[in-house]
């Protein structure tokens, strides 16, 4: 199963031609649902504009080899390891979700558009890859779900209360877990199957919701993040702090309950 191609073998009775059109669509939801977020909730509007009030409070002027050892450290660091999240398990939880994602989506489309025909012969690697990312990305979304969301870790809600604000990861986990039921079901092979069709429109359901939904979940943040990042580490470096005070020189005070338990009510 883990090194088939399930593009291919569906290919036997579904056109590439189709399910190129569905990965197209699902771009333009994901474009369409973007513009209308920054749109609604002028966000774009709003970094410009913090920046520009920050560039007047700056106490130094980055050059040129300065903003861009800071962007490419904000990439590394930031962006592409999670270093603001800490060494714990939430940083491990979205690590798993953010690349798995990454590893599923490459795969699905260099799938589909390089080799969806019945009679390609798709090198064993990218199923791999399209079968670990799924795998990954359940296993960081399910782990964040059940145990890291800080309403249910620190606020003593019950894991299955779902708000809006739950539609990103709900549908990503749901895509990868239906993907990969399809992929196994449809390796089996067995005449007369109909599960494995069942799974593969509870797939295409679970992808149109994700993507779809982009403009009512937090999809759209996984653009904004990385230029709120970049804007946040220039802020520090050039003196401006986002217009924020500068940090006392007071020792930090946090008083006898830190050493009674770690830091979780937020």
């Amino acid at each position: 199963m883990i090194s088939v191609n399930p593009f291919a073998v569906l290919a036997e009775s579904v056109s590439p031609v189709f399910m190129q059109a569905f990965v197209v669509l699902m771009v333009l939801l994901i474009v369409i649902g973007t513009l209308l977020d920054i749109i609604h909730k002028k966000n774009v509007r709003y970094f410009f504009e913090n920046a520009k009030k920050a560039k007047l409070s700056a106490t130094k002027k980055l050059s040129t080899g300065e903003r861009i050892s800071v962007i490419s450290k904000t990439l590394v660091s930031d962006i592409a390891t999670t270093s603001e999240l800490g060494a714990g398990k939430r940083r491990v939880a979205h690590l798993l979700g953010m690349y798995g994602t990454l590893l599923f989506w490459i795969g699905s489309g260099v799938m589909i558009f390089c080799y969806s025909n019945a009679s390609s012969d798709t090198p064993s690697f990218w199923p791999i890859i399209w079968h670990v990312g799924a795998i990954m990305t359940v296993l960081g979304g399910s782990w964040f779900w059940f145990f890291l969301r800080v309403d249910v870790y620190s606020e003593a809600q019950p894991w299955y209360r779902i708000i809006k604000a739950d539609l990103f990861v709900l549908a990503l986990v749901a895509s990868s877990l239906t993907g990969l039921i399809w992929s196994y079901l449809q390796s089996l092979d067995l005449n007369d199957r109909w599960d494995d069709k069942v799974f593969l429109v509870l797939f295409i359901v679970s992808n149109l919701v994700l993507f779809g939904g982009v403009y009512w979940s937090k999809f759209a943040h996984m653009f904004y993040k990385p230029g709120a990042a970049i804007q946040k580490n220039l802020a520090e470096a050039d003196g401006s702090r986002d217009n924020l005070p500068p940090e006392a020189d007071a020792p930090k005070q946090f008083g006898l309950g830190i050493s009674r338990e770690n830091p979780k009510h937020y």
